[in-house]
């Protein structure tokens, strides 16, 4: 069975899944980040945690969703809409992407990706850390490969940005 997306926003059980693996998500930032203090250690939100989450479900310019791989969830994606204020039109931002451990290497973050793209179709934005030298090569190829190698990079700040306009090849057999 084929990789799905499903809007989590009004899913009290999807919102509890992505609840359930937030941590682990922390943990491969934390770990990835070689203790830079960039991102933060698993715990250091405390009770806040479910907080900092209600904010991802309750803000309208946020698009919280869950992946699955054969209707079971595997990993979930934050697309947010930026600011209008940047120098550049972004439409969307991959904010967070997250698959669990078990479904990675099984071309889900790469099919889940690209259901998300064809699905916000404008400018996007993504950025990774650069010592995170996996979500770099990840991000690299998905984006080259989605794009035809039609898109930017620059880094900055100890970031890597690609920016690429995405298509909804539904949309545009119509």
């Amino acid at each position: 069975m084929p990789v799905r997306i499903r809007d989590a926003k009004n899913s009290a059980t999807d919102r509890a899944w992505i609840q359930s693996q937030y941590l682990e998500y922390l943990e491969d930032l934390s770990q990835l980040s070689m203790n830079t203090g960039m991102f933060p250690a698993a715990g250091e939100f405390g009770e806040r945690q479910p907080e900092l989450m209600a904010r991802w479900f309750a803000d309208d310019s946020a698009h919280p969703l869950l992946i699955l791989k054969n209707d079971r969830p595997t990993g979930f994606a934050l697309v947010s809409r930026p600011l209008r204020n940047q120098r550049e039109q972004i439409d969307y931002r991959m904010a967070e992407f997250f698959v669990a451990v078990e479904a990675r290497r099984l071309g889900v973050g790469k099919d889940a990706a690209r259901l998300i793209f064809d699905r916000f179709t404008g400018t996007w934005e993504i950025t990774e850390f650069l010592y995170n030298a996996p979500a770099v090569a990840f991000w690299r190829a998905i984006v080259s490969d989605y794009t035809h190698g039609k898109y930017s990079e620059s880094r900055a700040h100890g970031e890597l940005r690609q920016v690429f306009a995405s298509r909804n090849l539904a949309k545009i057999k119509k």
